[in-house]
This record gives C-alpha cells, structure tokens and sequence, in this order.
C-alpha cells in the first residue's frame, strides 16, 4: 500500500514563513542598530504615527510588557520620542523621529529586495491575490 503523505498544514507554513522572513529581516537591519522587531514598530509608527504603547505593541504583534523595553531603546537611540497626547494627558504618544525616519529610508531598499524575493516566482497577479489572501486570514482571526 502505497501511503500519501498529508502536506503541512498551513498554519505550520505560515509560521516557516514567519521564521524565515524575520531571520533575513535580522540579518537585513542589524548593521542599523536595531532588530526586526524594533524594525516592525518603526514601519507601524511611519505608517501610523502617535500611537499609545498599547496601539503600537497589538499593531508591531509584541506584549504590552516588552513594548515598554522595546520603545525604551529606540528612544534612548534618538529614533523615536514620547509626548503627552494632549487630549489626555495621562497617555503618552510614541512618535517617529527624523533619524527614525532617515533609518528607515536607509534600509528601506534591502528590505524591498528581499520581499520582492520572497515572491520572485509569482506573477503580479498572484502577489496581489497572495496579499489579499494573508489580509483575509488575518482578518478572518482577528
């Protein structure tokens, strides 16, 4: 009898995935100073700029406990700093600064260069869908 082997189930290839993209990502930003986590929150804050700690650790997927050593670090480097919202000032807001900004740009070629090979042997059609299919997913568990 000739026995078919299941293929691995997506949950385990989503997580390869995941694995592998962060341990490049590492490599990628390391030169700059900072971790692929640290990366995450600076491309959250340039997207969406002035988020609490708890909006910027559920957006850059860490715990509400890490984010504090997170953005700890990233504002003793210069590359981000807290304000006062001003609609409540008990709150702090995390802000991306210029040099956040200037490192972003800085590593911002390797960084496409590696998603575009991530996704080398897709056509465009299929790289849009596989971006729709992963917001999907997402949305889908959250």
């Amino acid at each position: 009898m000739v026995s078919t082997k299941a293929p691995p189930s997506l949950l385990y290839m989503v997580k390869q995935v995941e694995l592998v993209v962060r341990s490049h990502l590492d490599e990628l930003v390391r030169p700059a100073g900072i971790t692929a986590l640290q990366y995450t929150s600076l491309t959250v804050l340039e997207r969406h700029d002035g988020l609490s700690a708890a909006q910027l650790a559920r957006d850059s997927f860490v715990t509400a406990q890490s984010i504090a050593d997170l953005v700890r670090s990233l504002e003793n480097r210069g590359l981000v700093r807290r304000e006062r919202n001003p609609r409540n000032r008990r709150e702090l807001l995390i802000l991306l600064t210029d040099d956040g900004r200037e490192l972003l740009d800085h590593v911002a070629e390797p960084v496409r260069e590696l998603e575009e090979r991530m996704i080398r042997d897709l056509t465009s059609h299929q790289a849009e869908q596989f971006r729709q299919s992963l917001s999907k997913a997402w949305h889908a568990l959250s």
